[in-house]
Parts: C-alpha cells; sequence; structure tokens
C-alpha cells in the first residue's frame, strides 16, 4: 500500500510535475500502467522493465533486494515524485527495507491485490498464485488472513508463466497445456476466487480463466494498485498541471525491439523511442 509517512509528501503543493516512477522484472508491469494511464490521463509517467535479469521469482531473496534498489535508484535520477513497485516478488521480498530507505511515496501491489480477494470471495476459499519467491514469502497469506481470518488461502507457485509471457506465448497451446498442469490442483479445492499474484499473469488471464472456468473470478491488481496511485496523488496535492501535456518515457535492461512490440500489444498503444539501461551501473 501507500507508505504514508508525512515527510515523503508535497502537501504544501498545488500541483507536481514530475513523473511517476513504475518499475517491474520486465513487461508485466505495463498492465499497471496501462490502468495508471487510464485513471490518471494527464500524469507523466516513467517505466522501467528489467527484462534482461528476469524473472525475479525463481533468484534468492538478497539477489532480489539488490536488484529492486538499484531499479529504484535509477528511477530516482529520472526526478519521480511516486515508486510503484509493479512485481510482486520485489514488494514480497523488500518493502519493508525499500519505505525506510527512500524520501518518497511507494506504492506496492500486494496490499490492494489481497483486498480486493477478501471484497470477491463468498466461499471463504480464494487460490493464490505467484513466482515461487512470492509464493514462498507467505505475503499473500498474510495480507488476505489480517483482513479476514476466515479465508483459507490455497498457494501455487506457477515458475514458467513469466517466460511464457516475456515471449509473448499468451493464448497458445502451449500456455494452455502448462496452465492447466498448475492451475487445475486448484480448481479442485473449489476456490472461487483466485489472485493473479504476478503482473506479468493478467497477459495470461483468458488462458487462465478457460482452465478455472467462469465461476472463478480473477483478481488482477493492476486496476486496484492504480487506484491506490489515485488516491495517493489527491490526497497529497502531487496532482500534474492538466496544461501541460503528460510524457511516457520507457526503458529496459534488455532488446529495445522486443520490449517495444510487446509493450505495443499490451498497451494497445505505440511505444516510442524507448531506451536500454545499463542497470548494473546503479
Amino acid at each position: 500500500m501507500l507508505k504514508k509517512e508525512k515527510k515523503y509528501y508535497f502537501g504544501g503543493n498545488t500541483m507536481d510535475n514530475r513523473p511517476i516512477g513504475v518499475f517491474d522484472s520486465g513487461i508485466g508491469g505495463l498492465t499497471v500502467l496501462k490502468e495508471i494511464n487510464r485513471l490518471l490521463p494527464q500524469e507523466s509517467v516513467v517505466y522501467f522493465g528489467d527484462s534482461g535479469r528476469a524473472p525475479y521469482g525463481t533468484k534468492s531473496e538478497d539477489t532480489v533486494i539488490k536488484y529492486t534498489f538499484q531499479d529504484i535508484r535509477f528511477l530516482q535520477n529520472q526526478d519521480i515524485k511516486m515508486i510503484v513497485i509493479a512485481c510482486n516478488t520485489a514488494s514480497a521480498c523488500s518493502l519493508d527495507r525499500v519505505k525506510h530507505s527512500f524520501d518518497f511515496p511507494i506504492v506496492e501491489v500486494v496490499g490492494p491485490g489481497s483486498g480486493a480477494a477478501a471484497k470477491s470471495t463468498v466461499n471463504k476459499k480464494v487460490g493464490v498464485i505467484g513466482t515461487p519467491a512470492t509464493i514462498s514469502s507467505g505475503v499473500y497469506e498474510k495480507a488476505i488472513t489480517r483482513i479476514d481470518s476466515n479465508i483459507e488461502i490455497f498457494s501455487k507457485p506457477c515458475p514458467m508463466f513469466v517466460p511464457l509471457v516475456e515471449e509473448g506465448w499468451w493464448e497458445n497451446d502451449i500456455a494452455f497445456r502448462i496452465a492447466e498442469e498448475y492451475l487445475l490442483p486448484l480448481k479442485e479445492c473449489g476456490i472461487d476466487t483466485l489472485v493473479l499474484g504476478c503482473t506479468h499473469y493478467p497477459l495470461l488471464q483468458n488462458t487462465i480463466q478457460r482452465v478455472m472456468g467462469d465461476e472463478v473470478k480473477l483478481v488482477n491488481s493492476a486496476l486496484e494498485v492504480a487506484k491506490v496511485v489515485k488516491e495517493g496523488i489527491d490526497a497529497y496535492n502531487m496532482e500534474r498541471d492538466e496544461k501541460v501535456s503528460p510524457v511516457y518515457r520507457y526503458y529496459t535492461s534488455d532488446s529495445v525491439e522486443k520490449f517495444e512490440s510487446l509493450g505495443n500489444s499490451i498497451l494497445n498503444s505505440k511505444i516510442h523511442s524507448a531506451e536500454k539501461v545499463d542497470i548494473e551501473r546503479y
């Protein structure tokens, strides 16, 4: 959720034209950026996708923390006013350290997604899928049961989902067969809600829904995160001047051409002039 230490906000300002910084282990965080753009079309955004080191979810906790701090330091150099950690693994492994290390608002993905899941479930059986690191952290179980201790959580790591998404294989037969292997045991548990605990996973939403059936509601945290971003912008008077056109800048640690091609499909708009970053410098 949004970090609320008073010193990190600009409460006296009537507008703040600096961009929002968003990062993820790859292209999955563009699902969050898309919702931010929809709710806050006047805001500028700087996006970094660390596709060259993806996936984060199979890395050690120490490595994920290192990567997260490097990603944030890069965005900090872009003079951002807020950071969105659009990566469940980074949120699960790094949030406690990050929130005490930087002097700007930070929004993460676990809290908003957990709240939406708790509201959604009727039979109190919720499934959570994510990277191995996110699932082993237990962060969703803790967050959801804090909201409602009667909810039963069924978790499943899905390590092949991120590589599928980064390859652009969102709805082919390979994606469906892998999804069946991961998800059918969860379906047999009788869950009525499934949390997509990785921002890459909404790109597999049609495939996942096909396996789970229409009776299971999928929780995509991207929209919930965008709502928290909007609340923070509104509450702390950080709005951008609407008379000034917003600017979107995109960076990746891997192939610019591949990033732009997949990014165009996610955002349904043209990404212009993405740049490659040597993230290890940060």
